[in-house]
């Protein structure tokens, strides 16, 4: 990395080069409120050559036979996995995450998201079926689609953009990526290592900018047939309008407001733990993260007690600090936010039982100006607030009260998101009727985060269009077709 005092400057990769870009936004460290590298502003131009190269390329790409792709795939896996503590530093510097988050979780999944492509494209079939009284046989085949736009977002800036690239490439379309202009860096890196994997120049572009200027470019670009985005709710409804004349295949991961639900016969000393990890992980900033948590009523009172004393073990500060657990939110309007939403909270009448305006914020005098939040635990909110219908995505959670089953599944159902939620419960009858009622792409019960990357990941209703997964992003990056044979 370059020396604090020294900006490092970002270049766009186009065609297997480094190209400079005319015009530059300025990126921050949140951590210390301080400007420490400078990003690309591309716009329609940069993007137009990013769609040539990657156009261009694709002829030789997805000519390469699945096994070819898969050993590139392999290699660029372990080139990461080389760098691990240098990709680490970096996500940690540029996101505000701990150290020990990008160490444990971004990085090792981004190397891990190439592996698990690399295998499972050796391992589909495709389907026949015969029709003897025809005297035919049908068959499908399945091809690359051609130049994917690829969009991630900003708070699991690697393991989300090669969550998209390696499937995508493993099917044997070329990509232009426009990673989060928030965080940039580990992308760029990335893109010093696709040569030496044997990564063909053009089969990976990667544009940095803004959405409303790369983004948007991206996304009417007439040559780019498919589009997969993660990020906010609101975005996706652009990007679905203007992709829409163009008739593009969408794959949008969007946001979340996921329920935690725990019955009087949960385990607490599994589940309050866990509950506080899947609140407060990475600041709070991830789509999975629970912001809901109802608690039936016989044990309201002591989960609470618990769930309190645990959040305010959580250490706030220096995110390169190996013993913090909570870092810095990404940038200052959206500490902002995060914090009007706490106001809002209490100007309705809600408790705050710790965290922000409660406890006090001690931080080391180089994170003075850094943007940071004691984990948050709030009571007593009613469930049309906005804190309990909008997605936060801070280290805020709310905990309220419920007393049946029935009554519980139409609250956790009433909000506008069905991303993910976990029940906690000793009842597995319970525990499976519950998870078959919830509007929700994703449950977990006694657990949180634990991912089978075979199976689909994705949500209901204003959460997603589309899942992804082993099957589901091969049958996403591929068309399908069904060839019949007479004979």
């Amino acid at each position: 990395m370059a020396h604090s005092k020294a900006l490092l400057v970002l270049e766009n990769f186009i065609g297997g080069k480094f190209v400079p870009c005319s015009s530059y936004i300025d990126s921050y460290n949140p951590s210390t409120g301080d400007v420490y590298c400078r990003v690309p502003d591309s716009g329609k131009e940069e993007v137009e050559a990013a769609v040539k190269a990657a156009k261009d390329a694709f002829p030789i790409w997805s000519s390469k036979s699945p096994l070819e792709r898969s050993q590139i795939l392999n290699k660029l896996a372990d080139l990461i996995e080389h760098d691990l503590e240098e990709f680490a530093q970096a996500e940690s510097k540029d996101q505000g995450k701990t150290i020990t988050f990008a160490r444990t979780v971004d990085i090792p999944r981004a190397v891990h998201n190439f592996r698990f492509f690399a295998s499972s494209i050796l391992h589909h079939v495709t389907e026949c079926s015969e029709m003897p009284a025809m005297g035919c046989v049908h068959y499908t085949s399945r091809a690359p689609v051609g130049v994917a736009g690829l969009i991630s977002p900003w708070n699991l800036p690697l393991y989300l953009l090669t969550w998209k690239i390696a499937p995508a490439i493993a099917c044997g379309n070329t990509v232009v990526a426009k990673p989060s202009e928030m965080t940039s860096v580990t992308a760029w890196m990335m893109c010093k290592l696709l040569e030496k994997a044997g990564v063909p120049p053009g089969v990976v572009n990667v544009v940095f900018g803004t959405g409303a200027r790369a983004g948007e470019a991206l996304v009417c670009h007439p040559d780019v047939p498919l589009i997969s985005f993660t990020g906010s709710t609101r975005t996706a409804q652009r990007i679905t309008e203007r992709s829409a004349p163009h008739c593009k295949r969408l794959s949008l991961e969007l946001g979340g407001k996921n329920p935690a639900i725990i019955f009087d016969d949960a385990d607490l000393s599994q589940c309050i733990p866990t509950t506080v990890r899947s609140s407060f992980a990475n600041q709070g900033e991830i789509c999975l993260c629970t912001s809901r948590i109802f608690v039936q009523r016989g044990i309201y009172s002591e989960f609470l007690k618990r769930f309190v004393a645990e959040a305010k073990k959580w250490k706030t500060g220096n995110p390169s600090d190996p013993t913090i657990d909570v870092g810095a939110l990404i940038s200052k309007e959206h500490l902002e936010k995060v914090r009007t939403y706490v106001k809002k909270a209490q100007a309705e009448g809600a408790r705050v039982l710790c965290g922000e305006g409660v406890d006090p914020l001690a931080l080391p005098p180089g994170n003075q100006k850094g943007y940071f939040m004691l984990p948050t635990v709030i009571a007593e909110v009613k469930d049309e607030s906005c804190c309990m219908q909008e997605e936060i995505f801070g280290p805020v959670t709310c905990v309220v009260a419920f007393d049946t089953e029935e009554e519980v599944i139409r609250r956790a159902n009433g909000v506008k998101y069905g991303l993910a939620a976990t029940v906690w419960s000793g009842n597995v009858g319970r525990v499976h009727r519950v998870a078959h009622r919830l509007q929700s792409g994703l449950v977990w019960t006694n657990c949180w985060l634990v991912r089978d990357l075979n199976l689909p990941f994705g949500g209901m209703k204003a959460s997603g269009i589309g899942r992804e997964g082993a099957k589901d992003s091969y049958e996403f990056f591929t068309e399908v077709k069904t060839i019949t044979i007479k004979h």
